[in-house]
């Protein structure tokens, strides 16, 4: 098997009739082999006298967010109800595809739910630590929680534009300006910290 080449659909691969035996994912034209996919250009000797060539799709899977995963997101928007966030990380593998993710008011904490306040939690463009509660689908978000000690923001940015530093759980403070802002603040532990 040959190095892979990328290619587009319409793309003229560099080979002819006469040279090789299409295979799936191409089409001829004039004596001339071309793509019809856009993906891989894979060539193979399968015992014929000429290679077949193919074009193929990349075939690594998706991974989903999945219920009890802790995923990375950005929050998006935040209302009085909830935030809403794209998630990015699964773990620690980033994804290819935008997932959206809710967290509710209720899911912000574990205790003392009913003075949860939205926009004392989260800002948009907070980067935050949660837990997927509940699965979703192609109309509705996934649902998350930060309501355990590590999770809620990591990063967060004033309005001076600096990176805030946590100064207890429920505060951050820019090195800027010395301005503290309220937000849920995550105690990351060690397996979350990538140099």
């Amino acid at each position: 098997m040959s190095p892979m080449k990328l290619c587009v659909p319409g793309e003229f691969i560099l080979c002819s009739t006469d040279d090789c035996i299409p295979g799936t994912g191409v089409y001829m034209r004039h004596g001339y082999i071309f793509s019809s996919l856009a993906g891989y250009v894979l060539k193979k000797n399968e015992g014929e006298e000429l290679p077949v060539i193919s074009v193929v799709r990349e075939t690594e899977t998706q991974l989903l967010p999945d219920v009890g995963a802790i995923v990375t997101c950005k929050v998006t928007s935040i209302n009085p109800r909830f935030a809403k966030v794209h998630i990015l990380y699964v773990g620690s593998t980033p994804l290819k595809d935008r997932f959206r993710g809710t967290i509710r008011k209720e899911d912000v904490r574990a205790t003392e739910k009913d003075k949860v306040e939205t926009y004392k939690s989260f800002r948009p463009g907070d980067i935050v630590l949660a837990k997927v509660i509940s699965l979703g689908d192609v109309q509705s978000n996934y649902l998350l929680t930060t309501a355990e000690n590590e999770l809620g923001v990591v990063v967060a940015h004033s309005e001076a534009g600096a990176q805030m530093v946590p100064i207890n759980w429920c505060e951050m403070q820019c090195p800027r300006t010395h301005t503290k802002e309220f937000r849920k603040v995550a105690r990351v532990q060690p397996e979350y910290l990538h140099a």
